[in-house]
């Protein structure tokens, strides 16, 4: 033992008594205080993915003690839970944070980083909201959601962006909507020229509010803060959407549970407002907007996120075809007449 601590003093690897005491918990502490002062907005959903899931696999561990076969059999019990990959990633990610902030420590709490497996998600969603299904969507809608649904189509914001948006940063006179700085995913401000519906819509919904007020509220006057169970009625309403068992997967039956397995737990299944992200690119694109502005619009900062959103529907590679059908049928018959035309003196000598 002796000559191992000598060997360990001599490599710089000597971590000593107290830390090798330190827990995993302790370090999760000092990761939650990290995000409280610097003002993470994620600090609800990291508090809740280690509560959840990584308190109970990891709580009870010495951090010395945690080797990569460790991080393997989480990773493993997860996905044999039912979690995706993106899901796992994002909360090996919250550990691998709390190690780091452990070697950063004075005095360090690790002396190790056990090694994190890098797993390839396949989370990029491919839904669009087409104008037909817009429109049938907030057909007979309240205010609030046809406003806020037409300002994520438009614009392409993110759901949290639009709800937290204040009458102050809405200017009519002017037609232009700002997102101060700091009040967006990436805390970069942004400022957006109305079209005609959205302004329509917009002053509708500011009309005799506080410049502090919340922009969209029910009827009542209550801030929408989440408007879930309302955009999956709708999206079922129209075809866009459905509710599925959360066991097996068979559509369920309103308020009777599911035909096959009799379970109660359902799962939504279809557009969510976070495709209008993906819609709003293509529609500006498809506008004719250089995508660097478009990027500017959106808050997408660098171009391999933006080219994630940017795709092609189905509807734009049926048009491109149908052009270049139509093309080549121009061009056949242009060749057509032209060989007609060259063929017509050739005829007359002959005869």
């Amino acid at each position: 033992m002796l000559r191992k601590r000598l060997g360990d003093l001599e490599a710089g690897t000597f971590a000593g008594p107290q830390v090798e005491r330190i827990k995993v918990p302790e370090l999760a502490t000092d990761f939650l205080r990290d995000y409280r002062i610097n003002g993470r907005k994620s600090l609800d959903d990291v508090q809740a993915r280690w509560t959840l899931h990584l308190e109970p696999f990891f709580g009870y561990m010495r951090a010395a003690d945690v080797t990569s076969h460790h991080i393997a059999s989480y990773v493993d019990s997860r996905q044999r839970e039912g979690a995706s990959n993106a899901t796992v990633s994002r909360e090996l990610a919250a550990l691998k944070r709390m190690f780091r902030i452990g070697v950063q420590a004075t005095p360090p709490k690790v002396m190790r980083m056990p090694s994190f497996p890098h797993m390839k998600e396949n989370n990029v969603r491919r839904g669009f909201l087409e104008d037909e299904q817009f429109r049938a969507l907030v057909a007979d809608a309240e205010l609030w959601f046809r406003a806020l649904v037409e300002c994520g189509r438009c614009y392409g914001w993110r759901v949290s962006e639009l709800l937290g948006m204040k009458v102050e940063q809405v200017d009519l006179v002017q037609k232009v909507i700002r997102l101060e700085p700091g009040t967006t995913k990436n805390s970069d401000g942004r400022e957006v020229f109305m079209t005609d519906t959205v302004r329509a819509l917009l002053s509708a919904c500011v009309q005799g509010k506080k410049p502090e007020a919340q922009v969209f509220t029910r009827p009542n006057g209550s801030p929408v803060r989440d408007f879930r169970v309302t955009w999956e009625r709708a999206c079922t309403r129209i075809g866009a959407g459905e509710t599925l068992c959360a066991d097996c997967s068979e559509p369920m039956d309103s308020g009777k549970g599911c035909p096959k397995c009799k379970s109660q737990r359902s799962a939504y299944s279809g557009l969510i407002f976070h495709d209008l992200r993906r819609t709003a690119a293509r529609n500006l694109r498809r506008a004719g907007i250089p995508e660097t502005v478009i990027m500017k619009i959106g808050g997408w900062r660098t171009r391999s996120v933006f080219e994630r959103y940017a795709i092609v529907s189905r509807t734009d590679i049926a048009d491109s075809m149908r052009k270049l059908q139509e093309s080549e049928e121009a061009t056949q018959t242009q060749q057509s007449h032209e060989m007609v035309t060259m063929a017509a003196p050739l005829t007359q000598t002959l005869q």
